[in-house]
């Protein structure tokens, strides 16, 4: 999950791959903003077909963080 993760947020997010590391900060280390955050929930659920709350969403802080998330559903 986690490189599909990665390729998702290098191509549609443009976020420098070398960067993205389980233990990057989502909004603090890669700059992702909230628009690009729906963006990226709304990807995963359709790729993983997972429904992910909004009360989740207070969660993600880091890769890891959503990667685990998304196994947990699956």
């Amino acid at each position: 999950m986690f490189e599909t993760l990665k390729k998702f947020m290098v191509d549609e997010l443009g976020v420098n791959a070398d960067s993205i590391t389980m233990e990057a900060e989502l909004t603090g280390d890669l700059g992702i903003n909230s628009l690009e955050l729906a963006d990226l929930v709304y990807a995963c659920e359709e790729k993983f077909g997972v429904e992910i709350d909004d009360d989740d969403l207070r969660n993600f802080i880091t890769v890891g963080d959503v990667v685990n998330y998304l196994e947990s559903k699956a």
